[in-house]
């Protein structure tokens, strides 16, 4: 196939993926699954008209690097170590246990070993990608559970590269010391390259960024981001390590500069390409003809993968101590199969998986990524009322908040609920007028911060009737809900309305596209987005006011 010719794939795949994901969209569902339709349709097992998918998918290979890198750009360190034990270490839990777990089923099922730890390796992985890329398009985030997903999500892109080691050596006729070998070569050569890129993006980059030449040309930048997230890609790969894990890594390096928001602005309209090419190539792989043939042991694989890691990763987050509703949400999010299990699957195929073993995996895989977009949508709604059911039918011990910090707030006038740095601002406020709150929050760290500040800190999930019951909301006059989650924020808003209908209750709304749903329930609405705007016009007439010479007040 010469260049034209792959030019030509790309171009009637984006356009495909164009036709399908505005399809979607006016559906009101995720382009991502158009993309996927797309690939399917076109690829060489449908309509083949794309027979050669080899050009194709080193492209979305560079596009699953990019977003990643991009992604990377919105997470420095700190951010990182602000996740918590519970998702970061949750996500070593999860993957191990989903590993064994996909292990010893596919040993009761007849299956060799190594072809059985293949199966649960590349069940473990979930898609980063796709889930990260629907929670922030829903605002969710910062949400409590997009949180833990995101830390499980993390830890399970680093666990790819052993992984990979792994599944090779079953597949390989060398020993366990050539295996220990390869895997303290990688870690050796991702220590180098940790360290080279932390030498390149907190010394070489910054001052590069800061000559006059780049500053008065937009391309320069724009070239030099592409070429950072690119290159860091190419040099992890030729290390032997996963590109898309360098990317991210250089991406997360970059973010602790300045210059992080203009680079993650410049390479967007790239990323999007790309991007959409390597969801198409997902879409590709699939055989619609051996997929309709084997469609109950398909939809039987696909229901164990949903359910089975929806509840892994509910018992691990619960395990350290995570609401149960926030716990099975990250589940349900986290209940599919991911990009990387791909790279795992081509790397076990023929070794340890035969020709219908894998495309059961290929199958299942993306019929799983299908189904992300409805899982992420409906995963705090369905864990809200999952939960409650079982706690209806004394199934589930219903969670008993702590007990408040600082005394008994049961006849405070004011309650805030969500104590991050917007809850604390009013609660400030709040001390400076002589009055007193009751806080609810889930984080215990802020809880703590609260009650030495003499405020009634409670340690719950407001989200429950009975911790705002606890919190003593039938007496209070004003409530206050700073959690950035909309749909959190409208499940608290409702139950506040519900004990206490003559509260006057003032919701935030992060976007302004929520304002309406918020409305329903709340007595004011603040929204942010205005509410940012306003007060940057504000500094604006300022500055042309003492520009003028007029009095800047």
């Amino acid at each position: 196939m010469d260049t034209w010719d792959s030019l030509f794939s790309i171009l009637v795949l984006l356009t495909a993926s164009l036709v399908l994901g505005v399809v979607c969209e006016r559906l009101r569902q995720s382009p991502i699954l158009g993309y996927l339709i797309a690939g399917t349709l076109l690829g060489p097992n449908a309509l083949a008209v794309i027979s050669d998918t080899a050009e194709v998918n080193a492209v979305a290979e560079l596009g699953v690097a990019l977003l990643l890198f991009t992604i990377g750009l919105e997470f420095s360190w700190g951010r990182l170590r602000r996740l918590g034990p519970a998702a970061l270490f949750g996500g070593t839990a999860q993957v191990a246990l989903t590993t064994t777990v996909g292990f010893a089923a596919s040993l009761v099922l007849g299956l060799a070993p190594g072809a059985a730890f293949a199966i649960g390796a590349i069940v473990a992985l979930s898609s980063t990608a796709v889930v990260l890329r629907l929670l922030v398009s829903r605002a969710q985030i910062e949400s409590v559970h997009g949180r833990h997903v995101l830390g499980v999500l993390l830890v399970q892109d680093i666990a790819v590269v052993p992984l990979v080691l792994l599944v090779t050596a079953f597949g390989s006729e060398g020993g366990p010391a050539s295996v220990l070998l390869d895997i303290l070569k990688t870690l050796f050569w991702a220590g180098v390259l940790a360290a080279g890129f932390f030498v390149l993006f907190n010394i070489l980059v910054p001052r590069v960024l800061h000559l006059q030449s780049l500053q008065r040309n937009r391309d320069l930048p724009i070239l030099l981001a592409i070429v950072t997230g690119l290159g860091a890609a190419w040099g992890s790969h030729q290390l032997g390590l996963s590109p898309a894990l360098g990317a991210f890594v250089a991406g997360m390096l970059l973010a602790e500069t300045p210059f992080s928001t203009q680079i993650r602005a410049d390479v967007a309209s790239i990323r999007t390409l790309l991007v959409t090419l390597f969801f198409s190539s997902i879409g590709m792989v699939g055989d619609p003809a051996w997929l309709v043939q084997h469609l109950p042991s398909v939809t039987a694989l696909v229901a164990a993968i949903i359910v089975g890691k929806a509840c892994i990763v509910w018992g691990v987050l619960r395990a350290f101590r995570l609401p149960h509703a926030h716990a099975l949400a990250a589940g349900l999010c986290l209940g599919q199969v991911g990009e990387f299990s791909f790279v795992l699957a081509e790397t076990a195929r023929g070794s340890l998986l035969g020709d219908d073993l894998f495309k059961l995996i290929i199958s299942a895989t993306i019929a799983t990524l299908f189904l992300t977009p409805y899982l992420v949508a409906a995963g705090p709604r369905v864990s809200d009322a999952f939960v409650s059911t079982l706690e209806r039918a004394k199934l589930l011990r219903v969670s008993q908040p702590a007990p408040p910090e600082g005394g008994s707030g049961a006849h405070a006038r004011l309650l805030i609920v969500g104590f991050g740095p917007t809850g604390q601002v009013v609660a400030e406020s709040a001390l400076r007028m002589g009055e007193n709150a009751v806080i609810i929050d889930l984080n215990p760290s802020v809880i703590g911060a609260a009650g030495r500040l003499g405020l009634h800190a409670q340690l719950g999930d407001a989200r429950h009737a009975d911790v705002l019951e606890h919190a003593g909301v039938r007496s209070v006059q004003i409530a206050v809900v700073t959690i950035p989650d909309t749909d959190a924020c409208r499940a608290v808003t409702a139950h506040i309305r519900a004990l206490a209908p003559n509260a006057h209750i003032i919701s935030r709304a992060r976007y302004h596209r929520h304002l309406d749903e918020l409305r329903d329930v709340a007595d004011e609405v603040i929204d942010e987005e205005r509410s940012v705007g306003l007060r940057l016009a504000a500094r604006m007439r300022q500055r042309i006011r003492a520009g003028s010479g007029e009095d800047p007040a």
